[in-house]
């Protein structure tokens, strides 16, 4: 199985917008950070859509180590 990449040490904030689909990048290779850009192709792992239900700002994982994908635990705190 395919580890994912550290893409960066701690969340990314994102204003999301209430009914727009948001594509996190799963394994951390991705040039489009926090989003998926399809490099996941070469590897077993697959991104998460995530739909919010109301516009306000989420911090969206970017150590890939999360347990609540695609936001952010505080894992990173650990690395």
């Amino acid at each position: 199985m395919t580890e994912p990449r550290v893409a960066c040490k701690g969340p990314y904030a994102v204003d999301v917008v209430s009914g727009k689909a948001y594509v996190w990048c799963a394994c951390g290779r991705s040039g489009t950070q926090p989003w998926c850009d399809g490099t996941h192709q070469s590897t077993d792992l697959r991104p998460v859509t995530y739909q919010p239900d109301v516009n306000e700002t989420l911090y969206f994982c970017g150590c890939k180590q999360t347990s609540t994908p695609p936001l952010c635990d505080g894992t990173h705190n650990t690395l």
